[in-house]
């Protein structure tokens, strides 16, 4: 499953999904990169459940800009196209697990 959304369909996947988390990241971002092997594997484990995608803040500013990040990692819950939560930094596996059960 492809897990980068671009600015083009970032409204389809919104609008499409009752559940979507987006991870905003950059490359060089330590923390990103810490954070990135759990979001591929609750990707792969929850997608039943919900939609999970990340977004390059360098490559896309504007859907950066859109949803106010300031820091990144920040990872944002969706449920029905609206903001529902919000995590700024890095969370352990089991913490987001939770985290993503208690908001369904």
């Amino acid at each position: 499953m492809e897990l980068q959304l671009e600015q083009t369909n970032a409204n389809n996947i919104l609008e499409n999904n009752n559940y979507v988390m987006l991870d905003f990241y950059a490359d060089w971002c330590g923390p990103c990169q810490t954070l990135l092997p759990t979001i591929h594997k609750l990707a792969d484990e929850l997608e039943d459940t919900i939609t999970i995608k990340k977004v390059n803040v360098d490559e896309n500013q504007e859907l950066a800009a859109k949803f106010g990040i300031r820091n990144i990692p920040s990872l944002i819950f969706f449920k029905n196209g609206q903001v529902i939560d919000k995590h700024t930094g890095l969370i352990t596996e089991k913490n987001l697990r939770n985290k993503i059960e208690r908001l369904q």
